[in-house]
């Protein structure tokens, strides 16, 4: 089953997503794509460490997402992503149009053939207001349309807010 897990910041979507794949009975790897670059998110990428299960096999890949769920593409697998909003915000900062538009369908690609199980998590970036700057309306628009052909290519979709979930597709 794949399953695109969507939340706002604090929300309770990492939590929630990751009890979803702990009641797998499969082998369970998480691919972080963070990259922790001040004090403020080495706290944020600790708070997950400790919440996950030593039994996990933990991928970091901040850009080539496709490649690694291609790796793990077995039926015994089960995978949890998180997240989206920052590899999105890792492929936009490096300005190269050519990468971000081969990742992004590469991911597309991936995910459409994933055989095993998939949770993966993203932000949802479509209930604020319009950012002031070029930058952030790009995310915006980049994640928006991410998550929309996420949403699409998995069985189940469910938002989550004060740390319930709501389902949006199941």
């Amino acid at each position: 089953m794949k399953h695109l897990v969507l939340g706002g910041v604090r929300s309770g979507k990492s939590a929630f997503a990751e009890a979803q794949i702990a009641d797998n009975h499969k082998a369970v790897c998480y691919v972080a794509t963070s990259q922790v670059w001040d004090d403020e998110m080495a706290s944020r990428v600790q708070l997950h460490q400790t919440r996950r299960p030593s039994s996990w096999r933990l991928i970091e890949e901040p850009l080539a997402l496709a490649d690694v769920l291609d790796s793990l593409n077995d039926p015994q697998q089960a995978v949890i992503v998180e997240c989206f909003s920052l590899w999105m915000t890792n492929l936009l900062c490096l300005e190269d149009e050519e990468r971000l538009a081969q990742e992004k369908q590469a991911l597309l690609d991936a995910v459409a053939s994933f055989q095993g199980d998939l949770v993966l998590v993203s932000s949802e970036v479509g209930l604020g207001i319009m950012p002031m700057n070029a930058l952030a309306r790009r995310f915006g628009d980049e994640l928006g349309l991410m998550n929309q052909a996420l949403a699409k290519l998995t069985d189940r979709v469910t938002f989550v807010a004060a740390g319930l979930p709501l389902p949006l597709k199941s």
